[in-house]
């Protein structure tokens, strides 16, 4: 995430402008590497959370609320002594460099005012709170730095505080767009991205991406290939972007890499040049608050399930390897006719072929030509006893063809099953579709059942997805198996329409006609759900089977989620386009 120089700014602007003048009420630390200061300003309350988290350091007002251990950590306790009842004076930052510092006048030991500082520090691995007094001497930080881990720069209590060390770039302010080419560090750049980031300070990669796609030129462009043309785009674009951070025109954002705005990628303070789907704020601290809090819920999300993926890719990779032995089963008996045509011509021929014949030549009724043909025999055995092993292979090799065909079918059964549920799992959005899934798996035997299971078992289950069409006709979207043949086999009346990939894992859907024509733009909508709703979600032109309910049909002892249909039809979907915008969802 680019919490650069540039993000650095735009949320010291605006902590300044809700939280100068304020009251620090309370200090906690639900984190071994996080503190959050409760401030009274301007006659609300406020959550600032600073984190020096190695993953996602950051600082922002937060409305979540964390539990708090029971002892208070010793940074804890040293934050509350000297920042209890301390007035904010003010917030600032150095040279966009990502250090960031709490003014904070408070009364000391002997009851005089004093100033002290909280400088956070956000720099990834490196990351730290640090608290000051007002001779900058380091009172104590959230993570210790000796000797040992660092040679350039000792964090330690009694320590004189001493800042990163700088960069040898130029503010945003004082760059100089039309001179940028022939800036001094410009024949070190091998690439237009690497140059912006060479120059300017506080700018990230993401920022440098942006410039150039707002100048529509690759950032990996050699700078000495850019001709006349691309130069001037490129100094263009970065004067628009320099303007807009020394005018503080920031316009927060949430970069996601879906539609229903569930996966975060990436945020910034500005909105983005390339077409991505992204969300506006108009702070950065709630935008912020949503990414972290996104972030953390899928991160949740993909520990909880995490067992549950297991157990499904282990099954699938257990089918696969018993499909490709059953293949090669039947490989092996392809030829089982042979086995019996050489049972019965020795058998034909039994009084022709001399005792200990190592091989016998034969006609062979059979064929249209009558060739002969040269039967391997076993010279030890009599002719009768060769015909009798021919037969007994044959039997084998028949019963053997039938069992392994039999078991191939049940296996790859067993796979569309299996990928069907790998492909609701995907589209889990909370704790209780998830359970939905695990307790599916349980019921068919794949987890061991448990008392902790049986317990899941009696929670109320999720309903289906619900969206209303831009025609006004509902459109319900199974979120797994169970709910899938729910809705396919109870909830829907005959007359409404169904939709499935074709030979493709995903969701029912089904569309409630209440005996209305059903225009093709609503078809379109739902072909583009079903699409999306499947494993084919990032693909294009998928193939969306259609037909009324009643021609949709569950096989006995078919797994949950498993139908057969007729007279169908058939569209082809991207589940990209545009059609789904138009979609409402109403749950």
């Amino acid at each position: 995430m680019p919490f650069d120089g540039i993000v650095t700014k735009c949320i010291v602007n605006e902590l300044n402008s809700l939280l100068a003048g304020g009251r620090v009420d309370k200090v906690f630390q639900p984190e071994a590497d996080e503190i959050v200061l409760l401030i009274r300003s301007k006659s609300r309350n406020y959550r600032l959370v600073a984190s020096a988290n190695a993953n996602y350091p950051r600082l922002h007002i937060t409305a979540a609320q964390k539990e708090n251990p029971q002892a208070p950590p010793v940074f804890c306790m040293l934050m509350r002594k000297h920042l209890s009842g301390g007035k904010l004076l003010d917030i600032s930052f150095h040279d966009y460099e990502r250090v960031i510092s709490l003014n904070i006048e408070s009364v000391n030991e002997l009851g005089d005012l004093s100033v002290k500082r909280v400088v956070i520090e956000i720099m990834g691995k490196h990351s730290n709170i640090i608290l000051l007094n007002s001779q900058d001497k380091i009172i104590d930080s959230i993570k210790h730095v000796d000797s040992d881990i660092s040679s350039v720069r000792e964090v330690m209590p009694a320590r004189p505080y001493s800042l990163p060390p700088a960069q040898d770039k130029e503010l945003p302010e004082s760059v100089e767009a039309d001179h940028i080419f022939r800036h001094r560090t410009a024949g070190e750049a091998k690439h237009l991205e690497g140059l912006l980031l060479n120059i300017i300070k506080g700018f990230s990669p993401y920022t440098c991406r942006e410039i150039c796609a707002a100048a529509g030129v690759a950032p990996k462009t050699p700078v000495a290939d850019l001709d006349g043309s691309q130069r001037e785009k490129v100094i263009s674009a970065l004067k628009d972007y320099l303007d807009r951070i020394k005018n503080n025109a920031f316009q927060p954002c949430i970069v996601y890499q879906d539609k229903n705005l569930l996966r975060p990628l990436d945020f910034y303070c500005l909105a983005p040049s390339q077409p991505v789907i992204f969300k506006n704020y108009e702070l950065l601290s709630v935008a912020l608050d949503d990414f972290y809090a996104l972030r953390d819920t899928n991160e949740r999300l993909s520990q909880k399930m995490g067992d549950v993926v297991k157990v499904i890719k282990n099954s699938i990779d257990r089918c696969e390897k018993k499909i490709s032995i059953f293949h090669d089963k039947l490989r092996e008996v392809s030829d089982r006719n042979k086995l019996q045509l050489y049972g019965e011509l020795v058998t034909a021929n039994i009084y022709c072929i001399p005792p200990g014949s190592k091989a016998a030549r034969v006609l062979n009724y059979y064929s249209e030509n009558q060739e002969y043909i040269n039967i391997p025999l076993n010279e030890h055995k009599s002719v009768q006893e060769n015909a009798q092993k021919y037969y007994k292979q044959f039997s084998k090799a028949k019963s053997t063809h039938l069992n392994v065909t039999q078991q191939l079918k049940e296996t790859l059964s067993e796979l569309e099953y299996l990928q069907s549920v790998q492909a609701m799992l995907e589209n889990c959005s909370n704790r209780l579709e998830i359970e939905e899934v695990r307790q599916e798996l349980t019921d068919q035997g794949y987890i061991r059942a448990s008392a902790r299971n049986q317990k899941k078992k009696q929670d109320k289950p999720s309903a289906p997805l619900e969206f209303t069409s831009s025609d006004g006709f509902v459109i319900l979207v199974g979120k797994n198996n169970k709910q899938n043949d729910l809705l396919t086999l109870k909830l829907a009346s005959a007359g409404d329409i169904w939709l499935h990939t074709r030979n493709i894992p995903g969701s029912h859907v089904v569309i409630r006609t209440e005996r209305r024509e059903v225009p093709n733009s609503t078809l379109e909508e739902a072909a583009a759900l079903a699409a999306h709703h499947s494993s084919a979600r990032m693909s294009h032109n998928v193939p969306v089977d259609y037909t009324l309910v009643k021609n949709v049909k569950k096989p006995g002892g078919a797994k949950p989620g498993m139908v057969i249909y007729d007279n169908f039809k058939t569209i082809n979907i991207s589940p990209e386009e545009e059609k789904i915008i138009k979609i409402t969802r109403v749950r």
